[in-house]
């Protein structure tokens, strides 16, 4: 068996690299996640080998099982793979496990490519992969948003702006809008995979593979659209995974707003949310604490998960073409945010499972504080009043209220007329809380029959992403067992 050189770039050299460095350079210690997509893409680059002749059916066949069982033996231990104190990175380690298989024949498959685009095919790979997971746990949480929101009913809740009481709405339309961010973020994944489905191999090390390769056979067997159209861009190109981190920024500050509303909630003070004891924790000094870790973690993830996104933004910033040793940086952000991002999607669903909404305590802090303000204004419009004017006689009205400690549906109807000669008796049966959410009777607002009816609008679109993704399968709940 021959034995392979100890670096796949040796050959030029005389002296062998200084051991501080080379441990220093080496990205196998955390490349080593890429083992499954190294694999596959190897075994499309021998299928163009086949094609062009460089390997015979039968020497595809054999690298190609080698390259299966290499896989396998590595499924269940990849972090082993990083401890390897040979390999340079994923690629070298990939043709050293190969060697040792079926010998000098595993040399021939670097024949054709560099390993500038093998990294750029393996990345593509690995975050279409973990788009398609994230997707799939996505919806999950969104589910449980959904079934909180019908829970919730007719359940009445204050909304805010600059965190003072504006107006009532059902706690359904409330959580609805969670689901759209959430729906937002889902649609940013799939555009991310669309934009990212081109395949490098065949890229060469810049300006393309030195064999008449045909590029279709690797992006076909990969599912990629198509070959990517430009060798220099191919091999330099990092928009995917900046991509990639800037929709993951946004849904984490998405979890970060609800999580943030959450922990608010949740204190004495708004008494709005029981939170789930079973996701939180106590005081190690104060016996009677119950405190929101889980919220506050998840405010705290996207710093994390933002850093990643900065941190790639300046590795590419004025960075020439085409390949550069900078773009090694891109992967630990890459892969530390792709895993704090799938484990908050993993505790977020069954912890909003867990949430229990005191609707009663809700309810009450809508029916003081004048949040039937706007519907009142509005009870004078349709009398004919202009808006400007509506708006100065409710102020005036509220401003008498709070002098005398009472809401605008206590006040008798001489009381009101003092503001204007409009006022009627029917004015009382306006200012309701019931009337005062049905009031807003537009597509996207909080009436009773238009969040209805969004409930099931919604829950169709999330039936429509649940079916394109499908429940969790075999690979998806090994990288579960991994966070």
């Amino acid at each position: 068996m021959t034995e392979p050189p100890a670096k796949m770039w040796s050959g030029r050299f005389r002296s062998a690299p200084h051991p501080i460095f080379d441990q220093w350079q080496k990205s196998i210690r955390f490349d080593w996640q890429l083992i499954d997509e190294e694999v596959l893409a190897s075994k499309a680059h021998a299928l163009m080998l086949e094609d062009a002749g460089i390997l015979t059916h039968d020497e595809r066949e054999r690298i190609g099982h080698a390259l299966d069982i290499i896989a396998d033996n590595y499924s269940e231990r990849q972090a082993d793979i990083g401890n390897d104190r040979q390999a340079e990175d994923i690629h070298h380690f990939v043709e050293l496990r190969l060697t040792e298989a079926i010998g000098e024949l595993g040399l021939k498959l670097h024949t054709g490519r560099s390993r500038n685009e093998q990294i750029a095919t393996d990345l593509r790979l690995y975050i279409e992969f973990r788009c398609r997971m994230l997707l799939v746990y996505l919806g999950k949480w969104i589910e449980q948003l959904l079934v909180q929101a019908k829970t919730a009913g007719d359940a009445v809740m204050p909304a805010y702006t600059h965190l003072q009481r504006a107006e009532p709405v059902l706690v359904a339309h409330w959580l609805l809008a969670y689901v759209e961010m959430l729906l937002r973020d889902a649609s940013r994944l799939e555009d991310c995979m669309k934009r990212l489905n081109f395949c490098p191999l065949g890229s060469g090390a810049v300006a393309g593979a030195t064999l008449a390769l045909d590029r279709t056979i690797a992006a076909r067997e990969l599912h990629f659209t198509a070959p990517t159209a430009n060798s220099m861009d191919a091999t330099s190109d990092r928009d995917f995974v900046l991509e990639y981190l800037n929709a993951l920024t946004l849904l984490a500050l998405h979890a970060s707003r609800f999580a943030e509303e959450i922990t608010l909630f949740a204190t004495a003070e708004f008494g709005f949310v029981d939170l789930p004891e079973e996701f939180s924790t106590g005081s190690s000094a104060m016996p009677q604490k119950k405190n929101p870790d889980l919220t506050e973690l998840v405010r705290g993830k996207v710093g994390r998960i933002h850093g990643a996104a900065e941190s790639v933004t300046l590795l590419l910033k004025g960075l020439p073409l085409a390949y550069n040793k900078d773009l090694q940086e891109t992967q630990e952000p890459l892969f530390a945010a792709s895993m704090e991002a799938l484990k908050m999607l993993l505790v977020l669903p069954p912890f909003t499972r867990a949430l229990t909404f005191r609707t009663d305590r809700m309810r009450a802090a809508c029916e003081t504080g004048f949040l039937n303000a706007m519907a009142a204004a509005t009870y004078l419009v349709h009398k004919g009043i202009p808006f400007r004017k509506a708006h100065e006689k409710i102020g005036n009205a509220v401003r008498y209220c709070i002098e005398r400690g009472c809401e605008l549906g206590d006040l008798s109807l001489e009381e009101l007329r003092q503001f204007g000669s409009e006022f009627d008796t029917d004015f009382f049966a306006a200012v309701t809380l019931e009337a005062t959410l049905d009031c807003h009777d537009v597509i996207g607002g909080t009436a009773r029959s238009r969040v209805h009816a969004a409930l099931v609008e919604t829950q169709q679109r999330v039936d429509a992403l649940a079916a394109k993704y499908g429940p969790v399968g075999h690979e998806q709940e090994a990288a579960h067992a991994r966070a």
